[in-house]
């Protein structure tokens, strides 16, 4: 797996990466230059929140498109989980799967985390939008489903 050793900051250019997708292709950021780009890190295939987003991410996948913007969604599970996820949510856009967090590192968003006192390494939600040149112009954190996805087509619309 190709990774550039830049992190993701605003305002430089987004670290490229290539990751295998649903597709069963090898995707990269890069091949997208000439499109913004969304991408979209979350921690599990299937959950009540991930199924969330990734659902509200295809209800407005059609206004998002025709902003110019390409949708990715990212997350350590594997190929066969997001295929399945994908053909249960009929999402219109690729998951990349990234097993060993080196895109997740890249984009600052493996971190610790605390759930019922418990520690664990894990994927913090967060999005990231990327202009047509490949430079990082948006990014939402650590953030909370409701109302995202609208936060980023605002965004969008400038």
């Amino acid at each position: 797996m190709a990774t550039s050793k830049a992190k993701a900051e605003i305002g430089r250019k987004a670290p490229n990466f290539s990751l295998e997708a649903s597709s069963g292709e090898q995707v990269k950021l890069s091949d997208y230059i000439g499109k913004k780009v969304i991408v979209y890190f979350y921690p599990k295939d299937a959950t009540t929140a991930c199924t969330q987003e990734a659902c509200d991410f295809r209800d407005a996948y059609e206004a998002l498109a025709g902003h110019g913007a390409v949708v990715l969604g990212i997350s350590p599970d594997p190929i066969k989980s997001h295929q399945r996820f994908i053909e249960k949510q009929e999402l219109p856009f690729l998951l990349l799967s990234d097993p060993e967090h080196k895109v997740c590192e890249l984009y600052g968003v493996w971190q610790l985390k605390k759930l019922y006192g418990r520690e664990y390494m894990g994927i913090v939600r967060s999005t990231f939008l990327i202009d047509e040149k490949g430079k990082l112009i948006a990014e939402w954190r650590n953030l909370k489903v409701k109302g995202h996805v609208q936060k980023v087509l605002e965004t969008l619309q400038g």
